[in-house]
């Protein structure tokens, strides 16, 4: 334990997800090396990060106007939706450059046991983009895109029941299964479960 204002910045750093408390130090400590400007730089960008940074009215991702600029760009494809967990999942799928259309961020998944039920969840706004013209074009395909665990799957199910009445609708979820460069030995059940349900043809 340390004294001050050391302590409870290392206190601070350690409630960040990923940051275990040798880290913490390590990161309080680099702090307390370096030059005033560069504290003074990570302290604006924090303030900017709490005054700055909004959501988008639109898909709900992290956004600095009213509208991202995803939902703004008119190149993008208006008839496809992909539904992600969270922000950092929409840069992960725009990294493939594979997907043209526009996002709907939920804002995490079901978890009954952490309270967090379909209230919680952007799920409303989902539904009312798909149920009313876009810019005078429908939605025909909602791709699924949460995680593939309990929670993710969970989600991903309650979703298609939801959009099952929705005519001429597609629903798809991403596929799953066996990574490039993976060995089948090292794959669990599940993996290779899936990869095998979603074979395809060559």
């Amino acid at each position: 334990m340390y004294e001050g204002p050391v302590q409870d910045l290392i206190d601070e750093l350690g409630k960040l997800p990923g940051v275990g408390p040798k880290s913490a130090q390590r990161i309080a400590f680099h702090l307390l090396s370096v030059e005033p400007p560069e504290i003074d730089r990570l302290q604006a960008a924090l303030q900017k990060v709490r005054d700055g940074v909004r959501f988008c009215s639109i898909c709900g991702t992290v956004s600095d106007g009213e509208t991202c600029r995803i939902c703004a760009d008119p190149r993008r494809d208006r008839t496809m939706i992909c539904v992600v967990e969270e922000p950092k999942d929409v840069q992960a799928i725009e990294r493939t450059r594979e997907f043209r259309g526009r996002y709907h961020v939920l804002g995490g998944a079901l978890d009954p046991l952490s309270g967090i039920g379909p209230d919680q969840l952007r799920i409303r706004e989902l539904l009312s983009r798909i149920g009313n013209q876009v810019d005078g074009v429908d939605v025909t395909e909602v791709i699924i895109a949460t995680d593939p665990n309990t929670e993710g799957e969970a989600t991903a199910t309650y979703l298609v029941r939801m959009m099952r009445d929705f005519p001429g609708l597609s629903v798809t979820r991403l596929a799953s299964g066996l990574p490039m460069g993976g060995d089948l030995e090292f794959a669990d059940e599940l993996t290779l479960g899936r990869a095998l349900s979603g074979r395809r043809a060559l």
